[in-house]
């Protein structure tokens, strides 16, 4: 009987045993056969760590070499949920909630995500990462990256733009040259234990590709020289806005381009769209009296006036069609030339009436009114030049002073370069050329003409008039001493839902120097300053004091 019971205690046992070896053949058989890929597949992604290898992007540098824009190495944070507990956890959102500046909420819900890394915030200030650092959190780490960094600030922010966290281009020159600038990303395969230490690095490794360098036509001195006037002004006169650009008349090239109101580019998420938009090439207006040195050209390349044709003026009243066009100072009779030194509207509306309609538009046509430059920044605007057949009766006491045409401040620049420049027209542009880091030239941009718009001849007789302004007429404030200066002012009314608006301007100046030798051009135009408004008075102080220390900077005299 004794040895029946430990026979069946003996059978028992053994048929355990037999039961439990059959239900572990089985899950073998399963995780060999059935489950091998999968399991396979998950060991490689705990032990196998994938890490993307960033590009330094490309320095933007001014003409000297000057960087404007380059990247510095900074820290992100980023957390393996996967190893931590749920102490852990609560631990890391008390002590990182309060450095990092985010909510309790939000960075729980990112440590209880089922994954081996999760970004925490990405490049982090230096004082904060050496915080974090102390704290010893268990499943914290950093990962070392660059960020974009303008050490001038604001200065050229509408010209160089803004790059993203990730190092993307996002706006200006950054985006438009982010393919140059960029780079390639890198990857190395990191061998980690079951605890996510980090054991070796394998033999599969591609090295990231650094971006290329550009390199501007802009100065950054002249570009301060610039914007410190510009801000000058429009603080003073309390301007809603303001542009002004300094270029090269002979090569096309941009010295200085700015904006008022400007922004941070360390900190342009945190500014408004009004504050970023590059006016200067997007923004247009009404340009009114500037305008006129395209009907002085057209009278003179066309052979119907000379500078000392006298042009009856009407004592500052003129009636065309159902519309009475007044001069702000009453003239009886002038000469061509002093109709343009004065800005007398009703002077060159009797001119263009001769000149015709047709040429007019046709002069217009030749410095690119209505049509792109075709600079090499995005967001420019065409403007709109109406077409002869499309004019009403008063059109042509408009269109020839400045009004029922827009404009932006560069295409005024280019047109006035053109005078300068005998009659030709050259391309504005912005980047001289893209290097890599040997030095070696990736892509170069030379000086391009576009066309011609007048004769050398008439280029010249329109200087010495435009010389006139600024020695005896409208312009004397854009005077500098020891130099000749030509130039044009420019006064108009502000349209706000298809009426002028009484007492709001746009005050505008426009000119270059040396007058005899032309190097450099600059226009100036603030919107809406107060409470003087005209050009001469407003933005004319603003050319002097930019073009005169430009001049000297750049050891330039007459």
């Amino acid at each position: 009987m004794q040895n029946r019971k430990h026979s069946l205690r003996f059978s028992l046992v053994i048929l355990a045993l037999l039961t439990c070896l059959f239900i572990f053949l089985v899950k073998l058989l399963l995780i060999q056969v059935f489950k091998s890929t999968h399991l396979t597949n998950l060991a490689q992604k705990q032990h196998n760590y994938f890490v993307e290898l960033e590009p330094v992007r490309g320095t933007i540098y001014d003409r000297n070499l000057r960087p404007l824009a380059f990247n510095v190495p900074v820290y992100s944070l980023f957390a393996n949920p996967r190893s931590m507990s749920e102490e852990d956890k609560k631990e890391a959102v008390e002590q990182l909630a309060p450095l990092l500046g985010m909510s309790p909420d939000f960075l729980l819900e990112r440590l209880d995500r089922e994954k081996y890394f999760v970004w925490l915030k990405r490049k982090l200030p230096a004082e904060v990462t050496d915080q974090i650092k102390k704290l010893k959190i268990k499943g914290i780490d950093f990962r070392r990256e660059s960020k974009r960094y303008y050490p001038n600030g604001s200065l050229a922010s509408h010209i160089i733009g803004f790059a993203g966290t990730d190092n993307a281009g996002l706006e200006g020159l950054e985006l438009s040259y982010d393919k140059y600038l960029r780079g390639k990303e890198g990857q190395m395969q990191v061998l980690r234990d079951a605890r996510q230490i980090q054991l070796q690095m394998r033999e599969w490794f591609i090295p990231p590709q650094d971006g290329f360098h550009i390199v501007l036509t802009i100065d950054e001195t002249i570009q301060y020289i610039a914007e410190s006037a510009l801000e000058k002004a429009y603080k003073h006169y309390d301007a809603k806005a303001a542009s002004i650009i300094v270029m090269d008349i002979a090569t096309g090239e941009l010295l200085a381009l700015a904006n008022r109101p400007t922004y941070d580019l360390d900190h342009a998420a945190d500014s408004a769209i009004e504050s970023r938009t590059n006016r200067a090439i997007s923004f247009v207006y009404e340009p009114g009296s500037v305008f006129k040195v395209v009907t002085a050209a057209a009278a003179l390349e066309e052979d119907i006036f000379t500078e000392e044709d006298k042009i009856y003026c009407e004592n500052g009243q003129y009636r065309i069609a159902n519309h009475i066009l007044s001069d702000h100072t009453p003239h009886g009779t002038l000469s061509f030339r002093d109709v343009f030194g004065l800005s007398s509207n009703i002077g060159v509306t009797k001119i263009a009436q001769k000149v015709g309609a047709a040429n007019i538009y046709k002069y217009g046509r030749r410095f690119r009114f209505g049509m792109p430059t075709g600079i090499d920044l995005e967001g420019e605007v065409s403007g709109w030049l109406k077409d002869p057949s499309q004019w009403s009766k008063t059109t042509i006491g408009a269109i020839p002073i400045g009004y029922e045409v827009t404009v932006t401040p560069l295409q005024l620049v280019c047109a006035l370069s053109s005078i300068a420049n005998e009659g030709v027209y050259m391309r504005p542009f912005v980047v001289k050329y893209v290097k890599d880091n040997q030095g070696e030239y990736i892509k170069s941009f030379e000086p391009q003409i576009i066309d011609r718009t007048i004769s050398p001849d008439t280029a010249r007789r329109v200087t010495e008039i435009l010389k006139g302004v600024v020695e005896t007429g409208t312009g004397k404030k854009a005077q500098i001493k020891g130099m000749t200066v030509a130039g044009k002012t420019g006064t108009a009314r502000k349209v706000a839902n298809g009426h002028y608006i009484q007492g709001k301007y746009y005050a505008s100046f426009m000119g270059f120097a040396p007058a005899d030798n032309p190097r450099l051009a600059v226009v100036v135009v603030l919107n809406q300053p107060y409470p003087s408004y005209f050009g001469g008075t407003v933005a004319a102080p603003v050319f002097q004091e930019v073009m005169s220390n430009a001049l000297k900077y750049l050891k330039i005299s007459e």
